[in-house]
């Protein structure tokens, strides 16, 4: 009840997603069918989800040769979650969704991810069939994205390689055009693929009748030359069986293998595969290379790719808070149970006393306030992208325009501060435990498992930061980080209004000059080698600033509350906005530090010195 509680606050009264009603688009719904939803995936998680986190985890998908062997409990909970309609929840009627805002449909995933991660929320099939309706064509949206988002068939995204992890510009998997006759197939240019994929969550597996791969390879150039880089990537869809135009089964196993299963530090719920393409063990039509059908134009798979890439990276945001926020509630309650010590009065400790339960410890305290903060504040700059996207769909012309950019500059913070502060409070939520939080016999040590991941998901820490520092915060002038700067600017206008709030508007409104001001001297030298030596520091700071205003804003909304029994009830909020204004935000300095000095020690520092 207590996360339930969290999201209502946020969503309701902090980004007043029932004014979402008012737009054509979402006008069938009401707080009641937003309500509703909510109600539904918290049950369903429950009872579907909780009760096996520790069950896929302790029973790894196994391959027997020829499937992956899953525990029953993940095939009860994709059904459950299929037949939910949370796979098409923000999908026109006409293809079965629900149009339900993305807000909405952001905060009731937030149920699954915190019961249990590993089984999965299938984002990835909302997000393959997302960029299928986005850039596939008619029949590819009928006949593959349909498919997904009625729980048919189940969806992939496959770019990484064994020797081209995040570099996919060094990607080798090939498509070759299948011969004159096949250019007019109804499904789409015909191509035959041949490479491996490495990394590919929900590579296999039987959980559905079907699997649609969305795969990058690269096309041969006018002269049938491999065109370099990334101008001759494409993007096609391949899905693992064969299919007609009416999306029923031909009989025929497209030339996709599974090769083996990566067998990971948590997520062990999840397949994790390597799939071969195209190498002869199910031969189609007795010609090697899988069958697959370009999406979008010849050359543009990145750019189509990315559309669910952006939207993956919010919801690894997402996870990764709520594994956070798991752990969070885990270490609460322990510590609210768990007797330990005694306090120190004036004549130090009185061995006859009755032992303190471990919360009445300041340092307790302060660990389960920075767990808090972290996390509180991860889920409401999630909710907040997530509303940018409805903002983006269905906006004005101009709340369009800047949701687009403010989505620009926030993706590389939404996906990445959660990633590493949601995984820090994982840690704390362990060392709460003290030695138990080591064993199997409390969650909390498979909750960080789970989300060390999330700083390599979807593009690694270091690429994000090289993004927003390299792309995102000086791209068309500096237009999104002015924009950005605007809306922060505008938090701390209002705050500075405030008894008890002013203060933190003008620490914040420091913050992020100290931060514009370390933006310009990053790039003075105009030598991209120096600017980016410190991306990571500069994200870190950026990031901060980022969470400083989202808790100042998120603290307007309480302070907004009409008596004060109302603002009592988030009295908890309020004391974890003081922490991160305490204790969190003052850490900028030393981070912009080297990147105001352009400090090369890590850059320069030689290989042999090792």
């Amino acid at each position: 009840m207590r996360l339930r509680s969290t999201i209502d606050f946020l969503l309701y009264d902090w980004l007043q997603a029932e004014d979402l009603t008012r737009r054509t688009r979402f006008a069938d719904h009401s707080r009641d069918t937003f309500d509703a939803v909510m109600d539904t995936c918290e049950r369903i998680a429950r009872e579907k989800y909780a009760p096996f986190n520790r069950t896929v985890d302790t029973q790894e998908p196994q391959f027997d040769g020829e499937k992956v062997i899953l525990p029953q409990c993940t095939y009860d909970a994709r059904e459950a979650y299929a037949e939910s309609g949370m796979l098409s929840a923000a999908q026109d009627y006409e293809m079965g969704g629900m149009q339900l805002p993305y807000t909405v449909e952001a905060a009731a995933n937030c149920f699954f991810a915190a019961a249990s991660i590993s089984i999965g929320s299938n984002m990835l099939t909302s997000g393959n069939a997302n960029a299928i309706m986005v850039h596939g064509t008619d029949m590819q949206k009928k006949v593959f994205a349909a498919n997904e988002f009625n729980g048919r068939w189940a969806g992939t995204m496959a770019l990484s390689e064994p020797q081209a992890g995040s570099s996919l510009s060094d990607i080798a998997t090939r498509a070759e055009p299948d011969g004159a006759d096949y250019q007019g197939d109804a499904l789409g240019p015909r191509y035959r693929l041949k490479g491996n994929k490495m990394w590919i969550s929900s590579g296999d597996h039987e959980l559905t009748e079907n699997i649609v791969h969305l795969v990058l390879a690269k096309i041969p150039g006018p002269d049938g030359k491999t065109i370099p880089g990334v101008k001759g990537i494409s993007l096609f869809i391949v899905p693992k069986k064969l299919v007609d135009t009416e999306g029923q089964l031909t009989g025929e196993r497209n030339d996709v293998a599974l090769a083996g299963l990566n067998h990971k530090l948590g997520w062990r719920g999840t397949t994790n595969t390597l799939l071969n393409f195209g190498e002869g063990k199910y031969p189609v039509h007795g010609a090697s290379g899988a069958i697959g059908y370009l999406v979008g134009k010849p050359g543009e798979g990145l750019k189509c790719m990315f559309h669910m890439m952006n939207e993956a990276r919010i919801s690894i945001g997402t996870a990764a808070t709520m594994l956070g926020m798991a752990g969070y509630l885990a270490s609460l309650e322990y510590a609210q149970s768990r007797p330990q010590g005694r306090p120190i009065g004036a004549g130090g400790k009185d061995a006859s006393s009755p032992q303190s339960r471990i919360i009445e410890h300041a340092d307790v305290k302060r660990m389960l306030l920075a767990q808090k903060a972290y996390c509180e504040g991860s889920l409401a700059l999630n909710l907040f992208c997530a509303y940018l996207v409805d903002e983006q769909n269905t906006g004005s012309e101009q709340e369009v325009a800047d949701a687009k950019l403010l989505l620009e500059v926030l993706t590389p913070i939404a996906k990445s501060w959660p990633s590493e502060f949601c995984l820090e409070a994982n840690s704390l939520a362990i060392q709460i435990h003290g030695g138990y939080g080591y064993t199997r016999d409390f969650p909390v040590e498979q909750y960080w498992r789970d989300n060390r991941l999330n700083m390599i998901h979807e593009g690694t820490h270091g690429i994000q930061a090289m993004d927003l520092l390299g792309r995102k915060v000086v791209m068309d002038g500096g237009k999104g980080l002015q924009l950005l700067a605007t809306r922060i600017n505008a938090t701390i206008q209002r705050a500075l209004q405030i008894d008890g709030l002013a203060s933190h508007a003008n620490q914040l409104a420091r913050a992020l000059a100290d931060v514009g001001s370390a933006t310009k001297t990053a790039w003075a030298t105009g030598n991209p080698q120096e600017a980016l030596a410190n991306a990571v520091p500069y994200m870190q700071a950026f990031g901060h600033v980022v969470l400083a205003w989202i808790w100042l804003d998120v603290a307007l909304a309480v302070r907004a509350k009409d008596n004060d029994l109302a603002i009592a009830a988030h009295r908890g909020s309020m004391a974890a906005q003081r922490y991160f204004f305490n204790y969190e935000l003052p850490k900028i300095s030393a981070w912009l530090q080297v990147v105001k000095s352009r400090d090369m020690t890590c850059a320069n520092m030689e290989e042999e010195a090792f």
